[in-house]
């Protein structure tokens, strides 16, 4: 039986943990070839092992905050893979805290990763999805976004974070629009809850309080986002999945 992604490749930014890392092990499963994008070489190394080496999995470590890196490693994965179907701009980073007083490095780190980083990435990788989505083996590319909850409701504490996520969503609504009659799909995934690393990067007493809010509830896995990401890449080139909110069924909002 072939598989829905047999013959296409897939690159996927932040694919050293988490939901990248999880993301292309579900694409892989489902017959791509995927470039894993990331800056932790060893980690995506093996992974690379994990789906089957060289032939099927090609690391690329980069920094997509750099525009030349994120363009490189487009090139890089054209080079060597042929083509690029799908594009998953899943690397980010979550920052939160007061706008007050707050340290606007971290402010920074979140515009420079989850909007330039993303816009870098899109931006080379378009004219190739395009290319894509004319002709075999399936007549259609997909943009996938890794947005958030926090693209959808602005919450204290968490001000910057979600002014990066709004801005995410705008920007994918905006793309789908230019380019959907050319076949090429944006699909916006918002995670709620997820147990990744991503919470980790914050202060001490950030988390603190993230422990508190979502201590009492069972938060999804990783897996749990790359199902979605599948599910949207793998339908018939007649439909286009535009948005995916998921998230833990006990959180609120």
């Amino acid at each position: 039986m072939t598989k829905k992604l047999e013959g296409t490749v897939t690159l996927v930014t932040g694919a050293s943990s988490g939901i990248g890392e999880a993301t292309a092990v579900a694409l892989a499963d489902e017959g791509a070839r995927v470039a894993l994008v990331a800056r932790r070489r060893d980690r995506l190394e093996a992974l690379a092992e994990r789906l089957g080496g060289a032939g099927t999995a090609l690391v690329i470590e980069a920094d997509v905050t750099d525009q030349a890196q994120a363009e490189n490693a487009v090139a890089r994965t054209v080079e060597e893979f042929g083509r690029l179907d799908t594009l998953v701009n899943n690397a980010g980073v979550m920052l939160l805290g007061p706008i007050v007083g707050a340290p606007v490095e971290e402010w920074q780190r979140m515009v420079n990763l989850n909007v330039l980083g993303l816009l870098y990435c899109t931006h080379a990788a378009l004219p190739h999805l395009l290319t894509a989505a004319e002709g075999e083996p399936r007549s259609v590319a997909d943009v996938v976004n890794v947005s958030s909850v926090a693209g959808r409701v602005a919450r204290l504490n968490s001000g910057v974070y979600n002014a990066t996520k709004h801005g995410v969503g705008a920007f994918s609504e905006s793309l789908r629009q230019e380019v959907t009659a050319r076949h090429v799909r944006v699909t916006l995934i918002e995670p709620g809850a997820t147990a990744t690393e991503l919470a980790f990067h914050n202060r001490p007493e950030i988390l603190e309080g993230m422990a508190q809010t979502f201590g009492g509830i069972e938060i999804m896995q990783a897996e749990d986002i790359a199902e979605a990401v599948r599910y949207a890449v793998t339908q018939p080139r007649r439909v286009a999945v535009n948005e995916i909110l998921i998230r833990p069924t006990e959180q609120e909002r």
